[in-house]
């Protein structure tokens, strides 16, 4: 269950340090509100989550239905590199990046409870 909810995570970073969606999977979309600084999100399972930026950092607190878990991220960039951390309310913890080179970006996750993850997102070949 915690890969699942560390991908939907991941995935919602990789959002954001992207810039675009076309490496995302098809899913059930949410539907979202947003203003100049802040995006939020609720989809049909009832999840939910928001994307908050300020200079070159970005604040993500989100609820995972499906889990009953609820997470907070907070996103640092400097020039090509992101840094994340974030906590759930069962107490997990995550550190993770993602370094892009040219139009690839490396993804590394390691949580408290031992787990790691890495994901490759290419703009052509997607991610693997």
């Amino acid at each position: 269950m915690f890969m699942k909810s560390l991908k939907r995570g991941l995935w919602i970073t990789l959002l954001c340090a992207l810039g675009n969606a076309q490496a995302m999977p098809r899913a059930e979309l949410a539907n979202c509100t947003r203003s100049a600084n802040l995006l939020a999100c609720a989809d049909r399972q009832g999840s939910y989550y928001s994307v908050q930026t300020s200079g070159s950092t970005i604040y993500l607190r989100g609820y995972d239905a499906p889990s009953a878990r609820r997470w907070a991220q907070t996103n640092s960039r400097y020039g090509q590199l992101n840094f994340y951390t974030g906590i759930a309310s069962d107490g997990e913890a995550w550190v993770g990046y993602s370094r892009k080179v040219g139009w690839t970006t490396l993804n590394r996750v390691s949580s408290s409870s031992g787990q790691r993850f890495s994901l490759r997102c290419n703009r052509l070949n997607g991610c693997q």
